[in-house]
């Protein structure tokens, strides 16, 4: 439920976006989210479809690159993506602590469609 005001913060700051580029209206917004990140992509989408009508985002797509988790082994320093049941380190076995990686959340991309 949480996803709501958020798809509702990335509408404002596309149509912020698109005001300031002058443009007509905003045809794809393009999101980083990672699945440590709090927010559910899908949820977004869902919303994104709703809170979009009547809007500038009215008709844009959504585009939502994911990004997973991932560890780094303290003793080899290899920074490797987490698996099921196992913090251990494919290099060389020892369990890897976590990173920011994964946690990631944010608006990489607003095209608009100029008048």
């Amino acid at each position: 439920m949480h996803e709501y005001p958020i798809t509702e913060q990335i509408i404002k700051i596309a149509e912020r976006h698109c005001r300031e580029a002058k443009a007509a209206r905003v045809t794809s917004i393009s999101l980083v989210v990672g699945d440590y990140s709090g927010f559910i992509g899908e949820s977004i989408d869902m919303y994104f479809k709703l809170i979009a009508e009547g809007t500038l985002c009215a008709g844009a797509t959504l585009h939502i690159e994911r990004v997973k988790p991932a560890l780094k082994c303290p003793a080899c320093e290899e920074v490797f993506e987490k698996v099921p049941m196992t913090f251990a380190c494919p290099k060389c076995a020892q369990d890897g602590g976590p990173t920011e990686i994964g946690k990631e959340f944010y608006v990489k991309e607003i095209e608009v469609e100029q008048v």
